[in-house]
């Protein structure tokens, strides 16, 4: 049998991931099960479907997605080629016809010689005997190949809900009105406390429970849950509900005032930099700019850059940080990858590029390098993509969430900037220079067509 890569999944990090391996000569089997079956969330037999917004998000290199994008540009992305391609105007992001989009992804995986389509239905994992397998299934991944995740990998579950708060930059906190503080003073400053007297705490409490909530799809709507309530439901079973829960000021002094505030709410540190925090206790199912909206009422937070929107919905994903590499690979003998949301990527392009960084890793290890020369050619963590692969292998397993491209998961710059317009230069100037860097690397891996 002909050795070759097997590519389980054709979305936005399966196509990725199959040009990625098939650029560098190497056989790819991708295997998906369109067009004889859907899931829910899927109407288009094309591959690559965007299934809920036709943005990739903003362009400008000054925003971590936007950086993202053109490492990704430079490191030869199916994916940026397409959407560049078939970009519609959109200001100050990169939005795509979702058709055309998906019609030329689609177009260049089916011209590639090198890539071998398979219309099937997965139920178990293929074989790694005659080469990796990447896992690109998306985060409704269910039935007999869910089962063979779970078990084959020894877990005792996949995360299947999507519960996470919303997460804030440290920066962005008003500190003059916010303070630092545990209840009763037990374990140190460890949280920001946001303090709400009772007027604002009211008028908070109307906005939360008049705001707008995201539609969600019939496969959703069995997920509210005691366990994991959205902060809008329980506050909608009375005005105090949610100031004896996740608001509850007990154990708590406001040094402005030397009192116990009459609602407060906490914010605890969600990466190790400290440049990232989440609102605890507000997992929601709120439109995106009614989060903005409703939760810049709370003092301390008016100015708040919302690096993670809350979400609340099925998401199956791995609990990556206990199995996987920063390569996205398993930490097992098998040549066996993980690549999309399902590893806790979210959004488009963050996903394209695990598919990215999935395949060049799985195509280095087909031509035997070993994994200190595979890793070599990996991205670092002052880079968006490198972060990101870093975040998904290295993060608190306790508190693991999907998560967006942002800064606040990028190594941190040494020295001083005159204001943030130089020190995101500084950032960029550092990422682009390590990718291009990358690039020459991998330009020495060897070529299976040119042996």
């Amino acid at each position: 049998m002909t050795r070759k890569v097997t590519i389980v999944g054709a979305g936005l990090a399966g196509c990725e991931a199959a040009w990625q391996v098939a650029s560098r000569g190497i056989p790819v089997r991708l295997i998906d099960m369109k067009p004889h079956q859907m899931t829910e969330a899927h109407h288009s037999s094309q591959f690559a479907e965007l299934v809920c917004s036709n943005s990739l998000r903003a362009s400008r290199l000054e925003n971590a997605v936007g950086l993202l994008k053109e490492e990704m540009r430079r490191l030869g992305s199916l994916i940026l080629a397409s959407a560049d391609q078939t970009a519609l105007p959109a200001g100050g992001a990169l939005a795509v016809d979702r058709d055309l989009f998906a019609e030329a992804v689609t177009r260049e995986i089916e011209q590639h010689p090198l890539i071998e389509i398979c219309s099937e239905r997965i139920d178990t994992l293929p074989d790694a005997t005659d080469g990796p397998v990447i896992i690109a299934t998306g985060p409704l991944t269910e039935g007999g190949l869910f089962d063979a995740i779970r078990d084959q990998l020894g877990l005792s579950t996949l995360h299947f809900f999507d519960a996470a708060a919303p997460i804030v930059t440290c920066e962005s906190i008003d500190l003059s009105i916010a303070f630092r503080q545990s209840r009763y003073g037990r374990g140190g400053d460890d949280y920001i406390n946001c303090p709400l007297d009772r007027d604002t705490y009211e008028t908070f409490y109307r906005e939360l429970i008049a705001a707008e909530l995201a539609e969600v799809k019939d496969f959703d709507r069995e997920i509210v849950f005691e366990g994991c309530m959205p902060i809008e439901s329980m506050a909608k079973r009375g005005p105090d509900t949610i100031r004896f829960g996740p608001l509850k000021p007990v154990g708590l002094v406001d040094p402005r005032t030397g009192k116990e505030p009459y609602a407060c709410v906490q914010l605890r540190q969600d990466n190790q930099a400290a440049s990232l925090y989440n609102l605890v206790g507000f997992q929601t199912r709120l439109k995106q700019g009614e989060q903005r909206r409703v939760f810049r009422l709370i003092p301390g937070l008016e100015q708040a850059e919302f690096v993670r929107y809350g979400v609340m919905h099925r998401n199956t994903f791995l609990p990556s940080p206990e199995i996987l590499n920063p390569d996205y690979r398993v930490r097992r003998p098998q040549p066996l990858y993980f690549a999309g949301q399902m590893t806790g990527v979210e959004g488009y392009v963050e996903s394209a590029s695990s598919g990215l960084m999935a395949g060049i890793q799985a195509a280095l290890e087909f031509i035997g390098l070993d994994e200190n020369d595979r890793h070599y050619c990996l991205p670092g963590p002052e880079t968006v993509i490198g972060s990101l692969s870093h975040y998904i292998a290295q993060a608190k397993a306790k508190h693991f969430q999907p998560m967006n491209a942002n800064f606040g998961l990028v190594a941190p710059l040494e020295g001083k900037f005159k204001g943030k317009p130089a020190r995101q230069q500084a950032l960029v100037d550092r990422a682009l220079a390590e990718i291009d860097q990358v690039v020459e690397r991998l330009k020495l891996a060897p070529n299976p067509l040119k042996r």
